[in-house]
């Protein structure tokens, strides 16, 4: 949330359950020209004045902006971010929220030197590279370090905010099930790629909402992608949907995907075409450990039936892959919700 010495907001750091006290914060940060910690419980007293009555602890870094507070020439590392993100390049910045140098930054980008310091030499060392794991996973948290970056001391609490680009699709197969599956996707925030090898099918008549409609050969597409030095791999935030269910078309996509870092390789069909597609990719030379990463049937059980649910159904097993999840129901587990 940013908000100006007028009172002006933007953004919400609760959706809505303590914003109010939030901006009362940070109107006293301004003034006073320091960062701060602050923290909202659902047992303290006043709860349910800030408005946090639906339980929980929040903590906030709450730092103020102004030219006047931002020593060595961190301001200028605002402008690289700002221009990294105009860009739609992947950057992360690290920003020391409690210890001796609260408030310092740490701007890191994949191909380019650090830029800016925690405190120590060996500090942003170790943070900058923690930060490139950070930011090729999507995750922003909070880590913590010696003051000289020591492993598994809590002398410096740093918060890794990954600044990653979207995360991309590629839906091979231009089929009914897809136009639903890219509509869903990228109500999620994916960049979309739909591919087939027939024209007639692959139009972006059929698939507006996709990104780009390819005329080509799902490996063929897998490959000129991994070989272009101009495009980001795929990565362990981008997946691979593969709904042709024909051997001439999957079986080179899954072994060019299996080649790939990719974070999610799904693939339509029943349990008996998965079967014989196992033996021939097998026949092809992809080993057990990389069958093992593929999802087919493709998607959780969830009962649907039409394209839509379906699509419901692939979009929610890639969530439960990012995160680690197995797609029970909330109401049956323990611990963080989300």
């Amino acid at each position: 949330m940013a908000v100006s010495d007028e009172g002006e907001v933007l953004g919400s750091v609760s959706g809505g359950c303590v914003e109010s006290a939030v901006v009362a914060e940070a109107l006293e940060v301004i003034d006073a020209g320091e960062p701060r910690n602050v923290t909202f419980g659902y047992s303290d007293d006043d709860a349910f004045a800030v408005g946090l009555t639906c339980g929980g602890i929040i903590h906030l870094f709450v730092e103020p902006l102004t030219s006047a507070t931002w020593a060595g020439g961190e301001v200028d590392h605002l402008d690289a971010l700002a221009a990294e993100l105009q860009a739609q390049r992947p950057a992360a910045l690290a920003t020391v929220i409690d210890g001796p140098q609260a408030g310092a930054h740490l701007l890191v980008r994949p191909g380019h030197a650090p830029s800016g310091s925690l405190g120590h030499p060996e500090l942003d060392r170790v943070v900058a590279r923690d930060a490139l794991g950070e930011l090729d996973a999507g995750i922003s948290e909070v880590r913590h370090y010696g003051s000289h970056g020591e492993a598994r001391e809590r002398e410096v609490t740093v918060f890794v905010e990954s600044f990653a680009p979207l995360p991309r699709m590629l839906v091979f197969g231009a089929v009914d099930f897809t136009g639903a599956l890219v509509r869903m996707a990228k109500l999620l925030g994916y960049q979309v790629t739909v591919c087939d090898a027939r024209a007639v099918f692959a139009t972006e008549k059929r698939f507006p909402s996709a990104d780009e409609v390819v005329v080509d050969w799902p490996d063929r597409l897998i490959r000129r992608i991994e070989a272009d030095d101009h495009v980001p791999s795929l990565g362990p935030r981008d997946a691979v949907c593969i709904l042709t269910h024909d051997a001439k078309f999957d079986v080179p996509a899954v072994q060019a995907a299996v080649a790939t870092r990719a974070g999610y390789i799904g693939i339509m069909g029943s349990r008996r075409t998965h079967e014989a597609r196992q033996s021939r990719l097998r026949l092809a030379g992809v080993g057990d450990e990389e069958l093992a990463r593929l999802h087919s049937p493709i998607g959780l059980d969830l009962g649907g039936r039409t394209p839509e649910e379906v699509a419901v159904a692939i979009v929610s097993e890639i969530i439960a892959a990012r995160t680690g999840r197995d797609g029970r129901s909330l109401r049956t587990t323990t611990g963080a919700l989300h």
